[in-house]
Parts: C-alpha cells; sequence; structure tokens
C-alpha cells in the first residue's frame, strides 16, 4: 500500500465510528490495520480494536511490533475512560548504572525506531527511579552514570485514573509526555499530553449529542440504518413521556374549555421552565465533565439551582403575569388579576422544580452508574413539562 492510500485510510477511519472503523479495517490486510491503528490517538485505536471480532483482533496484534502488541493488550486491561487506555510502550528505559556515553549510543538506536522524548531510569523490578532529559545527557560527562544525571522527584499518572482527573492535574504541567506507573511505582507506559487532551475532547464533543439521545459513536458518514437504530428507541421513549404530558392537560379538559385563553399561555410556560432546566443541565454537566463537582458538592448544587429558578421564576412570571392580565382584559374576562397571579405562581414553581430537575438528573444517573449525559434532556423535558402543565391548569381550577 502506497504512503498516499495509507494516508487517505487514515483519514477515512478517522471520520468513522469506532465499530464502523473496525468494519473497514477487518476487511484490509493486518499490516495495513497495524499502520493505521498506530497513526490513531490511542484511545481511538483501543475503541477500534474492541469492536473488532476476536479473530480480527488477534490477527491485528500478531502483525503489530512486540512492544505495541503488548501495550494493546494490556490497555484493554483498564476501563475505557481511562488513562490506561491511552498507553504507549516506553522505548527508552535504561539502568541506574549505564553511563552517558553508552546511554547516548542506545539512543542513536532507539530513534530510528520510535519518538523518543524523554528517557526513563528503572531498577531491576521496573520501578521508575529517575527521568533523563536529552540536554543533561547531552552535556553530562560521558563517563557519568545515569544515577547523576537523572531527576529524580517524578510525576506520574495512574492507569486507572479518569481522564478528567488526569486533565487536571496535568493541565499547569505542560510536558509532552507523561509516564504512568502503578501503585508500586512500576513503569507501565507513557501518556503523550497531546492525546490525552484530544482524547478528552473527543469524549466532550459527544456530549451535546448525547443530552439528546443521539449516540456518542454516530458520526456523518454512519449509514442512516445504522443512524435510526441509535436514535429511535429514545425518540419512542421520548413519545410515551409526551402522553403523560399530554395526559396532565385532558385531565383539566374542562378548565380549558371554560378558559380557552389559557391555552395560549401553556407553550411559553413550558418553553421558559425548559429553558431553566437546560441552563441548569449545562452547568452540571459541565461541572461533572471539567472534574469541578467534587463528591460532597452535590447539595450546594442543587441548593444554588433550586435558589436560581426561584429568582428567575419570580422575575419571568412577574412579566408573564402581567402580559396575562392586559391579554384577559382585552378578551374582557372578569378574572384578569387571578389569571395574572395564576401565571406568576406557576411560573415561580415551574423554574425550581426545572432548576432543581436540571441538577438532579444527571446526579441521579451517575449514581446509578449510568452516562450523565445519556438522554438527560428527554427525562428534563417530560419533567419539567408535566410540572409546569400540571401546577398552571391545577391553580387556575383552584383559583379561577
Amino acid at each position: 500500500m502506497t504512503l498516499e492510500a495509507d494516508a487517505n485510510l487514515l483519514e477515512d477511519v478517522r471520520e468513522r465510528a469506532p465499530y464502523d472503523a473496525a468494519d473497514l479495517l477487518e476487511t484490509l490486510p493486518a499490516p495495513a490495520g497495524v499502520r493505521v491503528l498506530e497513526a490513531l490517538n490511542p484511545m481511538v485505536a483501543q475503541q477500534v480494536l474492541h469492536e473488532m471480532t476476536d479473530e480480527h483482533r488477534c490477527a491485528i496484534i500478531a502483525a503489530a511490533p512486540i512492544e505495541k502488541a503488548r501495550q494493546w493488550m494490556r490497555n484493554r486491561e483498564y476501563p475505557e475512560d481511562s488513562v490506561g487506555w491511552l498507553m504507549e510502550p516506553p522505548v527508552a528505559v535504561f539502568r541506574p548504572s549505564m553511563t552517558v556515553r553508552g546511554t547516548i549510543e542506545a539512543l542513536r538506536k532507539l530513534t530510528k525506531r520510535a519518538f523518543i522524548t524523554y528517557g526513563y531510569v528503572t531498577d531491576e523490578s521496573n520501578k521508575l527511579l529517575g527521568v533523563l532529559v536529552f540536554r543533561d545527557l547531552m552535556l553530562g560527562k560521558p563517563e557519568s552514570l545515569l544515577s547523576e544525571v537523572m531527576y529524580t522527584t517524578i510525576f506520574a499518572l495512574r492507569p486507572d485514573m479518569e481522564l478528567t482527573e488526569a486533565m487536571q492535574k496535568t493541565v499547569n504541567r505542560h510536558l509532552p509526555v507523561y509516564p504512568v506507573c502503578d501503585a508500586e511505582g512500576r513503569l507501565l507506559g507513557l501518556v503523550r499530553g497531546q492525546n490525552l487532551f484530544e482524547a478528552r475532547a473527543i469524549e466532550i464533543s459527544a456530549q451535546a449529542g448525547t443530552m439528546m439521545g443521539v449516540n456518542d459513536e454516530e458520526r456523518l458518514s454512519t449509514p442512516v440504518m445504522h443512524s435510526l437504530k441509535f436514535r429511535h428507541p429514545w425518540l419512542q421513549i421520548n413519545l410515551v413521556t409526551a402522553f403523560l404530558a399530554a395526559g396532565v392537560v385532558g385531565y383539566f379538559e374542562s378548565t380549558l374549555d371554560r378558559l380557552v385563553l389559557l391555552a395560549a399561555f401553556l407553550p411559553v410556560l413550558a418553553g421558559q421552565s425548559g429553558n431553566t432546566g437546560c441552563q441548569a443541565l449545562a452547568v452540571a454537566l459541565r461541572g461533572m465533565t471539567l472534574g469541578d463537582l467534587k463528591d460532597g458538592d452535590e447539595r450546594r448544587l442543587v441548593i444554588k439551582e433550586g435558589t436560581l429558578g426561584l429568582l428567575n421564576g419570580m422575575l419571568v412570571g412577574l412579566t408573564a403575569g402581567i402580559a396575562m392580565f392586559i391579554y384577559a382584559r382585552m378578551l374582557g374576562n372578569p378574572s384578569a388579576i387571578m389569571l395574572g397571579i395564576v401565571v406568576l405562581l406557576s411560573m415561580i414553581a415551574s423554574c425550581i422544580v426545572s432548576g432543581l430537575c436540571g441538577a438532579l438528573i444527571p446526579l441521579a444517573l451517575r449514581k446509578l452508574g449510568a452516562d450523565p449525559a445519556t438522554a438527560s434532556s428527554i427525562f428534563l423535558t417530560t419533567a419539567t413539562d408535566v410540572v409546569s402543565m400540571g401546577v398552571f391548569l391545577g391553580l387556575a381550577t383552584i383559583l379561577v
């Protein structure tokens, strides 16, 4: 396969979802698949390998360089959203008793088959002792030992660390490569800073779709039937939940028959409460994604969003209540003042509940072990519609 063909294949794979990329690579010779996977972000490469059949996965691993094959197999032992899936094999690994001259000669050979940023010094048990910087090697005395020129203050990531936590710990360090060690300090692999933040960006970019029930693997190139399979179940769920809101309206049908003008304010109420909930949902998901929402902060988040719902509901409800009063007076309704009060109270109650739901729904999903962004907007819309319409029509029935 030519270099141009390799580049075109790589671009095609990058535009596909992992399952679709796996299907494509399974039709190609194993060496071509290895070259593509080595050029991908390590996490994406692991996702593609995960989607392959056992037979093709074994063929790819068998065709890969021994260090890369071992690393791919080791990475599969860790959770998908973890540093472990991003690890690359450490190539420039030396013993502390080696000299600077010997290390430089070894690096001359190693750089011909791998891109090396730092060297790493380990003991016989592979415990990481220090990091080598090329500048210090070049300026060091040829007969000096690595134990004399290496940096012993080591910053390392853990393989089971979530990407969010790893991103927080590395954001102010700006190192091109980070070693990954287990609890005993043994060197397991390397993670490039670019790959770490790229993987996190890929995950964040999928969040907006998952909020609306769009699978995070769907791409522009995804076939129509696959997209239908991803999206349609959530639309069926949304339809069932919409029937709940319709049932609330149907329950107060007699009230709507007597006060037809109420129907004009139903979409206003639902829209405002829905927007309030979406704002709270966006803040909650952003806090989870960036790691700002620590354990114990849930109560503070819920109280804040409930308070904002109250304040926003009062301000928006006052405007909507005045609009209802003017509208009812124009139609000659004798209960114009009471209808304005109903709109005000309904807007306050709806915005409070919407703010609380926007914070509580992703927290509940995370507590249950589910993705907090998964179709959260669908559940939020149902809650806000049912509450806003129920409170509005209920108060109108009682007070008017």
